[in-house]
């Protein structure tokens, strides 16, 4: 079953690409003690999620610090290179934590995969977002297929 709110965000350990080369990072570094928005997307560098999510939660990353979320987390079923990649093209300059998720560990783990292969994607992560405090869940918004309403930054901001 897809995470719900109460639920603990699950234990998992990713590899992510920074200025000192590859590193790991655990869910529990980026939730522990902290209010996270993560949102989701299909993939990086596809055209609503270049367009419309990642730069949503850039232009709203004051709005959403200011109702005290701690770290923005834009999750997606790509490498460590392309997430590196899209973020540095979307100039995110620092406001998002750009967390690849290239073997889908974590979103399997919150059971919020899609398959892609029709598109010749494979398998991807659900567009959502959540939000967690202290590494539970309070608040998860899925999209429907081909939609974009229920996890935009400002749908997040309404909710805080």
């Amino acid at each position: 079953m897809a995470i719900q709110v109460g639920d603990a965000i699950p234990s998992v350990t990713l590899k992510h690409l920074t200025d000192n080369g590859m590193q790991e990072i655990t869910t529990d570094e980026i939730f522990k003690g902290k209010k996270v928005v993560l949102f989701s997307v299909p993939g990086a560098f596809t055209p609503t999620c270049s367009a419309k999510h990642l730069p949503g939660f850039v232009q709203q990353a004051d709005a959403l610090k200011a109702k005290g979320v701690d770290t923005i987390v834009c999750l997606a079923v790509n490498d460590p290179f392309v997430m590196k990649a899209w973020g540095e093209k979307a100039a995110i300059d620092g406001k998002v934590l750009m967390l690849p998720d290239g073997n889908c560990a974590l979103t399997k783990a919150l059971d919020l995969t899609m398959d892609g292969t029709g598109y010749g994607l494979g398998l991807r992560g659900q567009r959502f977002a959540l939000v967690a405090e202290d590494g539970k869940v309070t608040h998860v918004a899925v999209e429907a297929p081909g939609k974009f309403e229920v996890s935009s930054a400002e749908a997040v901001l309404e909710v805080l």
